[in-house]
Parts: C-alpha cells; structure tokens; sequence
C-alpha cells in the first residue's frame, strides 16, 4: 500500500514549474512506495497562484506561507522562493516537523545557513538542497569514474557558466522576475546565481575546496528599481572570476557572467587527472567527454559516450528509453525527487542536504570576501 508525500509549494516562477513537473513525472518513470500529492501552492497574489494551481493540478491554494507550514495535510515543504525568504520558511518548516525542500543557494550567507542546517538538524526532518546538476546522467557518470579511481591524482577543475541577459543598461532591478539583481533579495549575483551549482557540482566530484581568491565586477552600476520606483545602486556582482585549491592539492579555475554576449546557460566543466579527463558541456548535457592516457597509443584521444544506455552502467538510464534517445534538463529534477524518496525509503540522508549546501556557501562566502578586500581567504569548514 502506497504512502502519500503531501507538497506544499511555496512560489510559481520558473522553478516551480520546475519542481513541479517533477513531482508528477517521478511516479510514472521511478515507481516507489511513495504517492506524490500536489496539495498547495502558496504565493502572496492569489489571481496569479491560483492558475499555477491549477495548471499543474495542486489541490489548493494558500497566500501566506506562515498558514501554510502549519497546515497539518502538509508533508514536505518546498521553497521556491527568492534567496532572502529561505531561512525564514525553513526555520519554521523544521520546527513544524516538515521535510524541506530548498532551492539553491542555501541562503544569504553562511550565518544563515548555520541556523538553517541546526534548524533541520534539531528538528530531525528530511532536507534537500535543488543542486539538479549532480542528476545528469553524464555528470553522474563522471562521478562514478572518479569515486572509482579512474582519473588517479586530480590535477585541475575548471568551471564556468555563462549568460548575457543583464546587458542592457536599462533592465531595472527587483520585483518578480528580476529580484535576481536586487542585493536585498538575492544576497549575491553571478557568485550565488549560477556558479553556486558549479560550487556544488565541483565539491561532489573533487571534494572541499581550501582557499580561493577571487575579483567581482558591476558593470552597471545603477538601476530603476521596480519596487521603490527610484533609480538605485546595484549591489550584486555582474560577473565572477576566481581560482583556489581543493583539499586534494588540485587547482581550481571558475568563472561566471551575465555579460557574455552569445551565451544563455554555457555552463562546463573539466577535470585533469594523472590518468584521464572529463569534459562535461550543459548544451549537450548527454554526452561526457572522456580522455584516457591508458588507451593504446594509436587510438588515443578524446571520445565521447553518450549516456543514453538502458543498462546499471548508465545512472538513471534504466528508467527512461531505450538506448540512444536522449533526456533533458527537466529530468534532472525528476532524478532528486526520486532520490529524495529513495532516501526516505532507505532511511538515508538526502543528498545534498543543507548541512551539504552550507559547504557551497561558505565557498560563496569567501568569494564575496576575497573580492571586497583582494586577498586570499581560507574557506570555512562544515
């Protein structure tokens, strides 16, 4: 007899319909003991919830959070919400005994995310962080190589992750859909946005990172802000660049930008070792590239394997085609809820956790601070 997962959503933007195609396809291709209900959607403006609602089939609709984390029918809370809310929603989540689901970054910062991870932590409730990249089956993959020892000695991780739509001058700041460049809301920009899932990503294949040292950039200095109607200081980073070391001795080499002209989401990586190479390309998010020193002299070089195979070797192939018909990005999201539930099942910690996540953002931390005051900084410990 199957257990019902009762989810209350808390937000309606892109990544709620993210999480929520999730919930309404992991049943249909990772069956488990685990019904998943849509019970709630919860956004302050009830004419634009309520469509969301009833789109993608949640049962009901709440417009403040606070009703929403009491509400007994409610299993697992997941937050969609912007950066500034996280802690908050979760504090009170954990302390009425609801699972959590968390979009990325963690939190503002890593103070935040302390009182989080202790919040869940004394709670004793389920908890996940939506790192989705770790879901890919191509990255995956890379992991499995390298927890194999396929690369021996890790020598270099680089990372980047690329987009160009804050170009314009005249893109204001704050409000739905651009709260992502007001400080307030976000705590960060490219740092938190997009190189917390290169952070993320690089600490699960290649373990913690020591210290970096990093530069920030603000092209555009000031813009309207849509909440206050003034034109105002920009406080986020437009563009990220830093390099570090990892635990292991290997270096490391990030970058990320809103300001390239040509990409929407380039987001790569590469990691050097002693005995092979991986390269990993989000715009062909099915293939690993693989270089292995071993082959035989005349046949060496880069290959690509596209993972798309419907056997254990491939993760989470099995679940979905036959081999050679590829999945996308949406599936990533399908993969966490699974393994959330396979967590659930198992009695495991889902991974990443917030205790996980937090690790990501004291690495956050020391970007900010490195640029603010153009030294080396050591990363703080979990």
């Amino acid at each position: 007899m199957s257990k019902t997962l009762n989810v209350g959503m808390i937000g309606y933007g892109f990544m709620g319909r993210a999480h929520s195609n999730a919930y309404r396809q992991v049943g249909q291709f990772f069956p488990s003991s685990y019904r998943v209900v849509l019970k709630a959607a919860c956004a302050r403006d009830a004419a634009k919830v309520k469509p969301f609602a009833d789109q993608w089939g949640y049962e009901s609709i709440e417009t403040d959070w606070r009703k929403l984390v009491e509400r007994k029918d409610i299993d697992v809370i997941d937050i969609c919400t912007p950066n500034n809310l996280h802690k908050e929603i979760a504090v009170a989540a954990a302390a009425n005994k609801k699972m959590i689901l968390c979009e990325k970054p963690l939190a503002m910062n890593g103070i935040e995310g302390k009182e989080m991870v202790d919040a869940v932590e004394k709670a004793g409730v389920a908890n996940m962080v939506w790192y989705n990249y770790r879901r890919i089956p191509a990255v995956t993959l890379a992991k499995r190589l390298i927890d194999e020892g396929k690369l021996g000695r890790i020598f270099h991780y680089r990372a980047k992750f690329l987009q160009d739509w804050t170009i314009k001058a005249d893109l204001p700041q704050g409000g739905q859909g651009l709260w992502r460049l007001d400080v307030a809301a976000a705590g960060s920009g490219v740092s938190g946005d997009l190189l917390a899932h290169c952070i993320d990503t690089a600490i699960w294949l290649n373990g913690d990172m020591s210290s970096i040292c990093s530069m920030t950039e603000t092209f555009v200095k000031e813009r309207l802000h849509t909440l206050t109607g003034k034109v105002e200081k920009v406080g986020i980073d437009d563009a990220c660049i830093f390099m570090g070391k990892f635990n292991n001795g290997s270096l490391a080499n990030f970058e990320s930008t809103r300001y390239a002209r040509g990409h929407k989401a380039l987001y790569t990586f590469e990691i050097n070792g002693e005995n092979m190479s991986l390269f990993w390309d989000l715009h062909d998010l099915h293939r690993l590239q693989v270089f292995d020193y071993r082959d035989e002299g005349k046949i060496r070089g880069w290959k690509s394997v596209h993972v798309t195979d419907n056997s254990p070797d491939h993760p989470y192939m099995d679940k979905w085609w036959v081999p050679g018909l590829a999945i996308g990005y949406d599936a990533s999201f399908t993969h966490q809820v699974a393994d959330f539930i396979t967590a659930l099942e198992k009695g495991e910690r889902p991974l990443p956790d917030f205790r996980d996540a937090q690790r990501t953002q004291l690495v956050l931390d020391a970007i900010l601070d490195s640029a603010k005051n153009g030294n080396w900084v050591q990363v703080k410990q979990v």
